[in-house]
């Protein structure tokens, strides 16, 4: 049925884009973002086009009818509705790449970390922007988007090719639901990209492996905090970011609360706390001394550097045996297949997130009971092999007495 005026009025935006059909071709396309927009598809020469009318309710019900059937006339007459100079009737509105991008990214900043954010901001500036940054996002062919994409793979940056396009596609994406563009000319180059080589995982050790690492640690040579910085790693398996820039008003007790800022994916993150994890930070917080952070650089004003902690196990000789964010899929492994945890609490205290939560409904809290049970359990289970080492020594020294 056609569409009435208090239709066009009352339409609200929703988590998708909304079509809301006038009959022949004419719709009133309703952005997420609220924009109401008028459009009409139609076929010239057997291609599909869509032509754009302005937004309601600047151009009225009404001003879309007549426009879509002045549309059809020309048709009729034989002549492209698109070939009229300047902003015709079948023309979508001109909106550069680079502003599409700088919208898009505004949309999506608030979730990334700074660090994160600016490598996405880079990487465009760089290899985008000066080829396509001015050009109609409308416009750019899948054959342009390739060209660049060869571009930065010539540099054997294939890992950064690969997320390239898929930043690209997600701003294209993005245009299309804001009505700029008609469809996305980074999705079918998925297939057409080369593939890197396989990844290497960071190296993590195995539980048989704790005893001797955890030995060694005991005898430590280096900085006392640069051994407890990694201790705790080995308990709490945050990653190295989140203890670095950690600072003593996030402790409090048994609890450790990270910032939203501070986490990988911008949300805040609870750490419960083992008795031997609080008398590691105790010991910490003497050697800090006066220092807000929780491992001090030098000055004590800024927090030590992103190297500290894997120099730290390069010179336990762990170098390639074994990596600071290797500890996360040390904890992952035994936590899961010790049978006693839930899956979830495990994803949840290892800070993954699913990706279709939604953002508002996170909760940091979400299985805290038992994940203070879990890291309770996990300490006692480290202190244990950590006991292995000591007592394999005793039995080595007593075996080489006896004989």
């Amino acid at each position: 049925m056609p569409l009435t005026d208090a239709q066009c009025r009352a339409a609200k935006p929703a988590a998708k884009v909304q079509k809301l059909s006038d009959g022949r071709g004419l719709f009133l396309q309703v952005t997420p973002g609220g924009s109401k927009l008028w459009r009409m598809n139609y076929r010239w020469q057997a291609k599909q086009r869509t032509a754009a009318f302005g937004s309601y309710p600047d151009v009225s019900l009404a001003t879309a009818r007549l426009k879509a059937a002045e549309l059809k006339d020309k048709m009729a007459a034989g002549i492209d509705p698109a070939a009229k100079e300047g902003t015709a009737a079948g023309a979508a509105p001109v909106k550069p790449f680079k502003d599409a991008a700088r919208e898009w990214f505004n949309a999506r900043e608030a979730q990334w970390v700074s660090g994160y954010a600016a490598r996405i901001w880079s990487r465009l500036d760089a290899d985008v922007f000066p080829k396509i940054g001015a050009k109609d996002v409308a416009a750019i062919t899948p054959a342009e988007v390739l060209a660049l994409l060869r571009d930065v793979e010539n540099r054997n940056a294939l890992e950064m090719a690969k997320r390239l396009r898929q930043t690209m596609s997600a701003i294209f994406r993005f245009s299309v639901a804001n009505g700029w563009a008609s469809s996305d000319p980074a999705a079918p180059l998925a297939g057409a990209m080369k593939s890197a080589p396989r990844q290497q995982h960071r190296a993590a050790l195995k539980e048989d492996q704790l005893p001797d690492f955890l030995k060694a640690l005991q005898t430590y040579s280096g900085d006392r905090a640069t051994a407890l910085g990694l201790k705790i790693i080995a308990h709490t398996f945050v990653r190295t970011a989140e203890l670095r820039l950690a600072t003593w008003d996030e402790l409090d007790g048994d609890t450790w609360r990270i910032a939203a800022e501070k986490m990988k994916m911008r949300k805040e993150h609870i750490v419960p706390l083992s008795p031997q994890v609080q008398a590691m930070f105790a010991e910490l917080k003497d050697l800090a001394g006066g220092s807000p952070w929780v491992l001090p650089g030098q000055s004590g004003h800024k927090p030590v550097s992103e190297n500290t902690l894997i120099y730290g196990l390069y010179r336990l000789g762990y170098h390639s045996r074994a990596s600071v964010h290797g500890f996360r899929s040390t904890a992952s492994t035994i936590l899961n297949e010790s049978g006693l945890w839930r899956a979830d609490a495990i994803e949840r205290q290892l800070a993954h997130v699913p990706a279709n939560e939604v953002r508002s409904a996170y909760n940091a809290a979400l299985y805290l009971e038992e994940r203070r049970r879990m890291m309770c359990w996990y300490s006692d289970l480290l202190d244990k092999k950590e006991s292995q080492s000591v007592n394999k020594k005793s039995d080595t020294d007593l075996t080489d007495l006896l004989s």
